[in-house]
Formats: C-alpha cells, structure tokens, sequence
C-alpha cells in the first residue's frame, strides 16, 4: 500500500475525516474564541491570568501602535520572542493589521537574524529587554534594513510579587534600551484605545506567517503560510481531541516562535478556548511545578524534553493525574522512551509528525485506542499522504519497497518566500514532497525509515542512521543516540554513532560498537561508538544531527 488510509474505524471522530474546512482568517477565529470566553483565562504566565478578553485588547492596542507607526497590510513584523504574553498580543496585533508575521529564532545569531530580516524584508521587530535578546536584535538594527524596534519587560508581565522579586534581583539580565528613536518601549506601543479600523482579510490569499525551516543544508528557508492555512491545522488538530467539551489547559513550554508550537500550543488552543500555561523556557522543575499547580490537561513536547522531565528527582512526588495526552513530535520517539515515560507518569504519549510547510501537523496517533508505538499515526483530517518513488517521484515505489512521503492538505505552504525557482524540486503533481523516506502499513499508519539527505551511501549502498539509532536505544546504557557518515577512502562514507549514556548504567564505546555490529549488516556496522556528555540540540531541544556533522568534520579539519 502506497497511500495512508483515514482513522481506522476503532477511531472515528463524529465530524467525520473526509470533512472540509471552510476559508477563515486567524484574526476571526481569535475574535470569535474573544467574544465566546470572554473573562475565561487565557493565559496562565507563571501564576499571572490574562483573560481572552484582555489578550484581545492587548493584540487591538499593539495592532493600532503599529499602524501608527506606518505599519501597513503585506509588511511583515518579526516576533523575536520568547513564550511570554507579549508574543499572544504581538501575534494577534500583527495579522489584525493585515500584516505578516516572521518568527525569529532567540537562538539565532545576529548574522543569522540579518540574514532573515533582508530575505523576508521584516520591518518592525518585537523584543524583550533581557540580555540574551536585545544586545542581538540591537546589532541587527545596526547591521540590517530593519527599521524599528519594539522592546517589552518580562518584569511587567508577571504577578506583582514576582514582578519585585525579579527587579531585585534579576538586574544581571536586563538590558537598558538605548535611548534611539527607533526603538519603542512595549508600553509605549500599547498606550491607546485600540480603537483603529482593521483591514479586511483574504483567507487563503494573504500571508500569515513565515515560518523559517531550520534546513539541513544551506540557509534556512521561508515557508509561506496563509491564514487557512494556519486556521485549517489548528482545527484539523481540534478534531482530534475525543473529550472536545472537556477541560482544556496545555502546558505551553515549546517555543511559540516554532511551527509545532504555534498550531498545536498557541492556534489550536485559542480557537478551542481552552488555557496556555505558558512558560518562558523549559525547566524540568518549573515544568513538573507547572502540571501541578494548574492540574494541567495536555502536554505537547520533544523526545529530549520527556528524557528531561524522567530524569529530575522529582518527578515520583509529581501528581500526573490531570493529563489526559502527551504529545511528542520534532523528532522520533524511542519506544524504550514512550514505555518508561508511560509506566513513571501513568500518562499517554503519542507521536505524530509535520513540518514547517505543513503549518505545524501532518499525522498523529489517535488520543484514544488504536495506537500504533513506532509510527507517526494516520494522516488528520483532510490530509492525504501517500509514498513516491525515492530517485524519480513521478511514479509509485516498488512493491514493498519504502518511498518518499509527499502530501496534500489545506494546511500546505504555499511555497518557499522568494524562491519561486524551488517549486519545481518541493511540489510534485501538486503534492508536497518532505524528504522523509517512510513506509505505510494495511491500517494506513505511517513509519518514517529516514530523511533521503540523511542517508549514508557505503560502498554504493544506502544506509539508514535511524534503524541504527533504533537498535542503539534498545541498550539499557544508551540515553541519546545520533548516526552520521563519516568520509572514507574506500567506501565514499561510514557510520559512526555517538551517544550519551544514563548515570546509573556506566559502558564505553568499544562494548557498545561490540554489542551493536553483530546486529547489523555488513554495510551498515559502524566504525566506532563514540560516548560524549552532551549531545547538540535544536532550538526546540531535539537531537540536531546537522549540528553534530559540523562539529565532527570542523573536528576532523
């Protein structure tokens, strides 16, 4: 079978999975999610609540501080931000305008975030005064075409003790704003009624987002998202709650700035009109708090994240009773991760996938039943995904053989921002091609084998570092596994892995590479077990193998 089939009927939602979703911007379904819930909490930012409706004031006053400031339909504000209120009301205010959002990285470095501002022509940038964020965002006023700044304080966002507390003593992280007439004091931009005309939106024409992929080679790209597309994800991943009148709170500690985030934390739970725990960074014990204290009813993070939260002491005295769904996704899911979690918390975990141009989801694991562990679920609603043939996608692969995975849906990009010439490489017959190689059983779950740029040629063969990495995590030592080719004189490349090990269960190298290669075939068998303390991680805390490769060949030079 080539194409994923829909849920299986053991899982059917009553709206049915062959549904449409009819051409709605964000600003209406953020407005209509306002008007319904009213004074209902929205955010929930270290113990400080803001209502839908004090959000939606918020979001009218900045969308008037930006007209002010010239800032018209089609121009596009970047949000250098970090999870805290200012990013709900900056988002909101922004698309109210009409204009296009651009999420920035406070990861990146000021080169990397010149370089986006002069490939996505951003304007207006959204910061905080804290010192990991502003000395940057203010090189790149200097270094850029941007033209203005506009800087918040986490202090004022937080409850009023707190708030103190920080001013004393947090002074080592705040960065003064420089006194410069192109930068503009977040309290400052709000200071209005909000009372400005907003400008009409076209749904499936006019941008919301543009979404930086984090690409494997090169330099990131701009995925152009539309507002249905964006709306059409948050309500694809809505449907599939099975409790859609039961509580809903959501611990919003992956980064809002990360397309994952942005549909399935932020997106999805607006228009459901449920709450966002939000929290700045992720801590493992602010994070284990948080669940707590809010009794929290969902928790979407990355594999790294749940290895985290398992290795904090206290996580036994955590109470996880109120979580109906963990959500993993940004990278593969070990099983021998998912039953560990699964059996400490008494939660359910489920993996699912997408991408940047997908608007954040693709494909999940029901909520309830039926799942399958080692897959990415079945396609949501209104998605079709089937495999193509791996060197010529214009034709189906081989009887048995895995594919690429291509897919349709209203949630896909409509292409890359300024790069018309890459249509030709990213679509096929009107399917979006995601470099994944996967495989799709009799019940139309879906196993990812590798990414195609991640394969090892050895000798002519093709080498999948997952399946290596997935018999590595099967070793009661192993914490994190990353596989990646090494240049060899004979065979082109070979593969090394690399690993991080838990405390408790202490090996080298030598054994590990002893125990592994038995397992493997002669192509596959690595040349060495490399065990190191820490491995390289991507913003959102997943294993980042681009990141290791350069490490190694920059090592190696």
């Amino acid at each position: 079978m080539t194409e994923a089939t829909p849920w299986a009927d053991s899982y059917r939602h009553p709206g049915g999975w062959d549904r449409t979703f009819p051409p709605a911007s964000m600003v209406d379904l953020f407005e209509e999610a306002a008007r319904r819930m009213g004074s209902a909490p929205l955010i929930d930012f270290l113990g400080r609540r803001y209502s839908y409706a004090e959000v939606l004031d918020g979001a009218n006053r900045v969308a008037c501080g930006l007209k002010a400031m010239g800032v018209a339909k089609g121009d596009r504000v970047g949000l250098h931000l970090p999870n805290t209120p200012h990013y709900l009301a900056a988002y909101y205010g922004a698309l109210k305008l009409g204009a296009t959002v651009v999420n920035f990285s406070p990861l990146y470095t000021a080169a990397e975030l010149s370089h986006q501002v002069e490939d996505s022509g951003t304007r207006v940038m959204f910061t905080l005064s804290a010192k990991a964020l502003l000395p940057t965002a203010l090189e790149v006023l200097e270094s850029s075409s941007l033209e203005r700044l506009v800087v918040g304080s986490v202090a004022g966002a937080l409850p009023p003790a707190k708030s103190i507390l920080y001013r004393l003593f947090k002074r080592s992280e705040v960065a003064e704003r420089p006194d410069d007439p192109r930068i503009t004091a977040f309290s400052t931009l709000i200071a209005n009624d909000g009372a400005c005309d907003h400008v009409p939106i076209d749904p499936e024409a006019d941008l919301a987002l543009i979404q930086y992929t984090g690409g494997t080679t090169g330099l990131p790209k701009g995925a152009m998202l539309t507002h249905q597309n964006l709306s059409a994800n948050a309500r694809q991943v809505d449907a599939l709650d099975p409790d859609p009148d039961g509580e809903d709170r959501i611990v919003g500690v992956l980064p809002l700035f990360h397309v994952f985030a942005n549909t399935c934390v932020l997106n999805r739970t607006v228009i459901s009109g449920g709450m966002i725990v939000l929290l700045p960074r992720f801590d493992a014990a602010v994070t284990l708090a948080a669940i707590e204290r809010t009794r929290a009813t969902a928790l979407p993070g990355v594999p790294t994240m749940y290895q985290a939260l398992m290795d904090h002491p206290k996580l036994a005295a955590t109470d996880f009773s109120s979580l109906r769904v963990c959500i993993s996704g940004g990278a593969p899911l070990p099983q021998e991760l998912k039953s560990r979690f699964e059996a400490l918390t008494q939660s359910i975990l489920i993996e699912g996938y997408g991408l940047s141009e997908s608007s954040g989801v693709v494909s999940t694991n029901p909520y309830e039943g039926g799942s399958k562990p080692g897959t990415i679920g079945q396609p949501i609603p209104a998605t079709r995904v089937k495999l193509v043939d791996k060197e010529d996608p214009t034709r189906p692969p081989a009887q048995g053989q895995p594919g690429e995975i291509v897919v349709k849906g209203p949630q896909i990009m409509q292409g890359y921002w300024n790069r018309p010439d890459t249509d030709g490489k990213t679509f096929v017959e009107g399917w979006l091609r995601t470099g994944d190689v996967g495989e799709i059983d009799e019940d139309g779950f879906i196993r990812i084998v590798d990414r195609l740029k991640d394969m090892i040629a050895v000798g002519g063969f093709k080498v999948f570092p997952s399946q290596i990495e997935t018999i590595l995590y099967a070793h009661p030592a192993v914490k994190e596994a990353l596989v990646i080719g090494i240049p060899d004189s004979y065979a082109g490349e070979r593969p090394r892995a690399y690993v991080t090990l838990n405390e408790d269960q202490p090996a080298d190298g030598k054994a590990l590479a002893a125990w592994l290669n038995p397992q493997l075939g002669k192509h596959e068998r690595v040349d060495s077990v490399v065990v190191r303390l820490t491995m390289p991680k991507t913003m959102i805390g997943k294993l980042s193998r681009k990141d290791l490769i350069a490490e190694v060949l920059n090592s190696n030079a």
